[in-house]
């Protein structure tokens, strides 16, 4: 590399460390949230799968069940479908996606966070003939609602004061 080129790297490196960039996803969690554990219902949701790599990613360990320490209780976790518009011959031709979240957060048995719903929801259309692919594009929205979901959560881990 000319010296150039590394000088304008560094320079590009400093100018977007000085100007508090960070990469979505990166905010970082207060101290007390390094080991978080997670309450829910349901496991194998898409919205608590989000949560725990959104933990992980940056980096709590994520234990379940109740315990000491921070708790995230997942209250309400309900992705649903319903039909946005109809054709004339009254077959579905756009549906919506929506995905709701329930949750509270406490921290050595105080209340953090109060319960707090959080809903997204997106649309897409709908063709008789491409059922399979529309299945996959509903599957794919809904995923990305929860992951969508999870960051709001972060965001609002990363911002409580201890």
């Amino acid at each position: 590399m000319t010296i150039a080129l590394r000088l304008a790297v560094a320079l590009a490196v400093g100018v977007l460390a000085g100007c508090g960039f960070h990469l979505q996803g990166s905010a970082p969690l207060p101290a007390a949230f390094h080991t978080t554990r997670i309450v829910a219902s349901d496991r194998y949701t898409d919205f608590h799968r989000a949560l725990v790599e959104s933990l992980e990613a940056a980096g709590a360990s994520v234990l379940e069940g109740s315990g000491s320490g921070p708790v995230v209780e997942v209250l309400e976790d309900q992705p649903t479908q319903r039909v946005l518009s109809v054709s004339a011959s009254n077959t579905p031709t756009e549906y919506e996606v929506y995905y709701a979240i329930r949750y509270r957060v406490t921290l050595e048995g105080r209340e953090v966070i109060a319960p707090s719903r959080l809903e997204l929801l997106r649309d897409y259309s709908f063709d008789t003939t491409a059922i399979l692919a529309k299945e996959q594009e509903q599957a794919t929205i809904r995923l990305a609602l929860a992951r969508e979901l999870a960051g709001l959560v972060m965001r609002r881990l990363a911002a409580i004061q201890q």
